[in-house]
Order: C-alpha cells, then sequence, then structure tokens
C-alpha cells in the first residue's frame, strides 16, 4: 500500500528516479523536435516552391498536426521545470531573450497560414508566405542555439557553439520535412521535393562533424568526452541513416525515409544527453541530483506521469490515423 509515509521514505519502487527524469526530458525534447521539426522543415521547403497549388499543398500536409506538436515544447518545458526546478530558472532566466525569439517565431510559423488564407491579394499572400517561411527556419535555429548553449554552459546566447548547433538542427529539420511533405503529398509536390532533403541530409551530416570538432575543443574533456563508447556507436549509425534516407528518398518509400530522420532526431538529441550527463546545468555545474526535487513531490509526479503520458501519446495516435495517408487534391488548408 502506497502512504504518504512511503512515499517520502525513498524513490519509489527503489527505481533511479533522477536518471529516469533526466532522460525523459531529453526524449520529450526530441520527440517535439521530430514531430514539429517535419512541420518546420515544410515551412522551410515551402519557401522554395512557386505555385499557389504547391503552397495549398504544404499547408494542407502540415495542418491538421502543427498546433498538436507544438505541445511536446509545453510538456518538455513543464518536465524540466517540475522536475529541475532549479536549472529550469537558471537557465531561461540565462537566455530569456533567445526564449522570446522561440516564441515569436513559433507564433509567427502559427499565425502565417491562417492570415494567408484571409485574403486572396498576392501582395498579402506573399508577405504572409514569407512570415511563414522565416517563423520555420528560425524556429528551429533558434532552439538549436539554445540546445548549443546549454550543452556546452554557455552565459550569453551568441555563440559559435549556438549558431552551428542551429544550423545543424534547421537541416534536419528540412530532412524530416521533405520525407514527411513527399508522403503526403507524393502528386501535388514536384519531384525536387525529394531532392531537397537529400542535399539537406549530407548538409547535416557535414554540420554534426563541424559541431563534433567544436564540441572537441570547447569541452573541458575534449576529445576523451566524445568517444564515449555510445556516441561513437550514435555517430557511425547517422552515417548509415544517411546513406538509408538518400536510397529510400530516390527509391520514394518516404515512410522509410521519414524513419531514417526519426532516428537520426532522437539520435542527436541523445548524443546531448550523453555528453551533459550528470550535469543539468553545465554553466553551474549543477548535477541532476543537486537539482532535483525532493522525494515526495518526485514520487508523485512519477505517478502522474506514468499515467498521464500514454494519454498523451495515444491522443498522437488517433490525430495521425484519423489524418493518415496523402491529401487527397481538392484538399486545403
Amino acid at each position: 500500500m502506497i502512504s504518504v509515509e512511503s512515499l517520502s521514505a525513498g524513490p519509489l519502487f527503489g527505481l533511479p528516479l533522477s536518471e529516469m527524469w533526466f532522460g525523459l526530458i531529453f526524449t520529450l525534447l526530441a520527440t517535439f523536435l521530430f514531430l514539429d521539426g517535419f512541420d518546420f522543415g515544410a515551412g522551410a521547403i515551402y519557401g522554395l516552391l512557386n505555385t499557389d497549388r504547391e503552397h495549398e499543398a504544404v499547408l494542407a500536409a502540415v495542418g491538421p498536426f502543427w498546433d498538436g506538436n507544438e505541445v511536446w515544447l509545453v510538456v518538455f518545458g513543464g518536465t524540466l521545470f517540475a522536475a529541475f526546478p532549479a536549472a529550469y530558472a537558471n537557465l531561461f532566466s540565462r537566455h530569456y531573450l533567445l526564449m522570446f525569439g522561440i516564441l515569436g517565431a513559433l507564433i509567427l510559423r502559427g499565425l502565417a497560414p491562417e492570415m494567408y488564407e484571409q485574403r486572396h491579394d498576392e501582395r498579402w499572400q506573399r508577405a504572409w508566405s514569407v512570415a511563414f517561411v522565416a517563423g520555420s527556419v528560425l524556429a528551429p535555429f533558434l532552439l538549436g542555439v539554445f540546445a548549443g548553449n546549454w550543452l556546452v554552459g554557455n552565459e550569453s546566447s551568441v555563440s559559435l557553439i549556438g549558431v552551428v548547433v542551429g544550423f545543424t538542427l534547421t537541416l534536419l529539420t528540412v530532412v524530416s520535412g521533405a520525407a514527411f511533405l513527399r508522403l503526403k503529398a507524393p502528386l501535388d509536390l514536384p519531384e525536387r521535393v525529394s531532392t531537397y532533403g537529400q542535399f539537406a541530409v549530407v548538409g547535416y551530416l557535414v554540420a554534426v562533424v563541424a559541431t563534433l570538432a567544436i564540441l572537441a575543443v570547447r569541452l573541458p574533456s575534449g576529445l576523451l568526452t566524445l568517444l564515449h563508447p555510445a556516441i561513437v556507436v550514435l555517430v557511425v549509425t547517422s552515417i548509415g541513416l544517411t546513406a538509408g534516407y538518400i536510397v529510400a528518398m530516390r527509391r520514394g518509400e518516404s515512410l522509410l525515409a521519414l524513419g531514417a530522420a526519426a532516428v537520426l532526431t532522437y539520435g542527436l538529441i541523445a548524443v546531448v544527453g550523453i555528453i551533459m550527463y550528470p550535469a543539468i546545468d553545465p554553466a553551474t555545474g549543477a548535477t541532476i541530483s543537486e537539482t532535483i526535487v525532493s522525494t515526495l513531490p518526485l514520487n508523485l509526479m512519477s505517478i502522474a506521469a506514468a499515467l498521464l503520458l500514454p494519454l498523451v501519446a495515444s491522443y498522437f495516435v488517433v490525430l495521425y490515423s484519423a489524418f493518415s495517408g496523402p491529401i487527397s487534391p481538392e484538399e486545403a488548408y
């Protein structure tokens, strides 16, 4: 029987809850970057398309999903705040201007399609198309800047590692977005969308190498940290997945390509988590054991998470099942 006394005595069932919540935070972040990532990538590719029909196809493809996908960003932030409140406070206050930039980009990305459909005026729609592309590119770029600064503990929001990680993440969203668009609108969009994805995945791999080179110099343990067996496996796997993605896109197997993009995304965030562990805030040197909440609320949150997260996941299963398959030719945003 679970009582207040038992919940206060120690971790639930003796589980390593600090480590589990640390892993959960990065899993939620990766989930957001993949699910909303292909929306960002679709928005970036939107700027490379020409006709109204192509633009409408992109908006129709992402329309049912993008606002739901953003839930994972809220869950990520809420989880970080709930489990590691001191790290949350330090991290977000240190980069509050960057946070406002991310929120502004997300608002612009969400507002632009709605405004685009309000008037069928060429100048009006061109302006909101630019806004849609800008929000779709800036959001992942600024998130990457945030992640890079978090990883190495930069106090300032502008840094070389932040910019490089920003480009890396932006290219990865284009990789996901191209596969998603070819899956959802194969007849409404030109074949060159597949080419954009292939170029992006090669650029992503180059950006990853550049990121690792900077980390080898920037991290206290340098190259030794990057030679962690799990990181080596993930990097080697990424090379194989890059080749697999290109082959899948050339063969028109968009679902396989999207799966490869998903593994690349989760692998990238796993590398970040492995490098950072056991620190949760490298800028201050604070570790997960030092910043985790006390035992009672931690146990209660763990029970709540075990009940609620499957419900959230079930909602997304229903959502993606309801809107599965390619969009119809007459479908609009």
